[in-house]
């Protein structure tokens, strides 16, 4: 009997070695609501059978995507398949499940010792593999022409009924058919390369990996960036390599993309000498302190562990230093005050006044002055303050700390009557600027400016946590004052437990620059303003930060707080990040809710390894 069209076309069957029906649906009930500390379950855990052959538990895989017929499915809905992911794969045999500890102990021996033959064999009566699935919340539709649409939510699957398995074509049109198309790239054959230039692939689908040609996995870049991202794993599993090789990527094949990378290890500029070096690209790596040759350049940078004696980077260094691309942070001597930071000050006091009635009428009253005035004026928040406003701001602050007779020696009548030396302030406003030096004013600039990568290699944790405050700041009020999208902006923060500290766990500036953050992933993405986090402990992270990702990486976390927290702020299933324990170095899950060709599906992937581009590049 010939098969139907969709299996040919959707499904394999590992050449007639797959046979397999759904066993159980079984509902998994939780007795707690879901939290920090037990994160997400999926509603049902679909157990499939499967008759054992001995070349089918190298041919599975977790990852792997299953179909079975549900009850939706006839002649109006089309042939309609509930989609379940293999989460789980285990062979069984009937001996050894039916052995109990209490039999004869040389019974027990000589079962056991049968067993493993017996695995070498395709004995169904006696074996079988058990698959461990979840449901993917996507049914698949194959109409009477054989043409397949994707259906979100969950449909519940014919019990005893046949189970297929998706195959590497179908696998590729659902994850990479819409991002292609939208990338103008061809889809219906795969083609694929490791190669960044030639390939915008962040990887490949660990599916088939015993198959000679692989499937690439793809993320729509613009979404990527202005929806936001983050990449969580433990040390060594890869971070920095896996955001290098997308950072590669975003500058070759995301053309209005621009990236300004906050980093306190000062790795990135090892890690993309390659692109730094480029002479068409347009960067600027902003440094500690001056750098004078590519000796000492070379000595500041950190190395990975492969490359700490390769000193053929010396080379490219040597370009980037001669293309004027290096520079070290200075600061200015003088800041320029902004109406917004009149604003901050007035909410500074009101903190600090709020059981005082009077206090607060005063400041409320030079509040209500200071905005009529900027609207009569019809200024923004963001531009600096001049002479005229401070005589304005002095006459009535001294009016109202007056009319509320506010005591004479607090902080509220001194700030009041202090006001009119902010003419002082401006009076030295004009920037000293380094002829060499960057301040924060000129890599404002910058950013807004023509340069493709602005990388912050700076250790001092308060200069760069300042940094990050401040041009995050100027950005989001530049982007607001002219209301831009484009060309996006993207801010990575690696190490982000140093940017985005739990609010419990910041003090001092850290507090500020988490709320920073937090608001420029709050606000950025009306504006074309993205971010990245990375980070090796997501736990010590600001939550409400977060829950502005859209995309998410996630590879090994031991700690199963860590884990928990994923899971809840992600709702991606633990049995699913369980998997993630058993990846190696550039394995990763992948799940996003707009910049993947599925919505919130979980991707097993295995990243390309930014490493081999640099060993290429150096020894060309």
């Amino acid at each position: 009997m010939s098969k139907p069209v969709e299996d040919k076309k959707y499904f394999t069957d590992f050449d007639s070695r797959f046979i397999a029906r759904l066993g159980a649906v079984i509902p998994v009930r939780r007795s707690e609501t879901p939290s920090e500390t037990t994160g997400i379950s999926s509603k049902y855990d679909c157990k499939i059978k499967v008759e054992y052959q001995r070349d089918l538990m190298s041919l599975l895989e977790e990852g792997m995507l299953a179909a079975v017929r549900n009850f939706k499915s006839g002649q109006n809905n089309g042939k309609r398949f509930t989609l379940l992911e293999i989460s789980r794969i285990g062979p069984e045999h009937f001996g050894l499940t039916g052995l109990s500890s209490h039999s004869y102990y040389p019974y027990q021996f000589e079962i056991i010792q049968q067993s493993v033959e017996d695995w070498a064999t395709d004995d169904k009566s006696t074996m079988m593999i058990q698959l461990s699935t979840i449901p993917l919340n996507h049914d698949l539709i194959v109409d009477g022409n054989g043409d397949a649409e994707y259906v979100k939510g969950f449909t519940y699957p014919v019990i005893g009924e046949t189970v297929r398995i998706l195959n590497k074509d179908t696998i590729h049109q659902m994850y990479n058919k819409s991002i292609l198309e939208r990338m103008g790239l061809p889809w219906e054959k795969i083609t694929t390369s490791s190669d960044a230039r030639k390939d915008p692939r962040l990887g490949t689908v660990k599916m088939f990996e015993g198959e000679e040609q692989k499937i690439p996995i793809y993320v729509d870049f613009e979404r990527l960036v202005r929806y936001h991202f983050g990449i969580f794993a433990f040390t060594g599993a890869g971070k920095s390599n896996l955001l290098s090789n997308i950072l590669r990527r975003l500058v070759y094949h995301a053309e209005d993309t621009k990236i300004v990378i906050f980093d306190v290890s000062m790795e990135y500029p090892f890690l993309l000498q390659d692109v730094l070096s480029d002479p068409k690209l347009p960067c600027k790596i902003i440094l500690d302190t001056p750098v004078h040759d590519a000796e000492q350049f070379y000595k500041v940078v950190v190395k990975p562990r492969g490359f700490e004696k390769n000193v053929k980077a010396k080379k490219a260094f040597e370009d980037i230093l001669q293309q004027d691309k290096v520079s070290y942070f200075e600061e200015s001597k003088s800041q320029i005050t902004t109406y917004e930071d009149i604003f901050n000050q007035l909410a500074l006091l009101k903190a600090e006044n709020d059981e005082r009635a009077t206090s607060l009428e005063a400041l409320n009253e030079i509040q209500q002055a200071v905005i009529d005035y900027l609207k009569e004026k019809k200024i923004g928040d963001g531009s600096p303050i001049d002479e005229a406003f401070v005589d304005f701001l002095s006459t009535k602050a001294l009016a109202a700390v007056e009319k509320y007779k506010i005591w004479k020696s607090g902080g509220l009548y001194t700030w009041a009557d202090t006001r009119i030396h902010l003419k002082d302030k401006l009076a030295s406003t004009e920037e000293d600027e380094s002829k060499e030096g960057s301040t924060k004013k000129s890599i404002s600039k910058m950013i807004e400016g023509d340069s493709k990568i602005i990388c912050l290699s700076i250790a001092d944790p308060y200069t760069i946590k300042s940094l990050a405050i401040d041009l995050t700041k100027m950005t989001l009020r530049n982007r607001k004052r002219e209301f831009k999208v484009e060309p996006q902006i993207l801010f990575v923060f690696d190490e982000a437990q140093e940017f985005i500290p739990a609010y419990d766990k910041a003090r001092g500036i850290e507090k500020e620059c988490t709320f920073q953050i937090e608001t420029l992933l709050r606000q950025g993405r009306k504006y074309g303003l993205g971010g990245c986090v990375a980070t090796q402990r997501i736990a010590y992270l600001n939550t409400n930060a977060l829950q502005q990702l859209h995309t998410y990486l996630v590879g090994p976390l031991p700690r199963p707080y860590d884990r928990t927290l994923v899971s809840n702020t992600f709702t991606i299933d633990q049995g699913i990040l369980e998997k993630t324990l058993e990846f190696a170095p550039g394995e990763w899950l992948l799940s996003s809710y707009t910049a993947t060709g599925m919505e919130n599906v979980p991707i097993f992937i295995k990243a390309d390894n930014s490493e081999k581009e640099l060993q290429k590049f150096l020894e060309n």
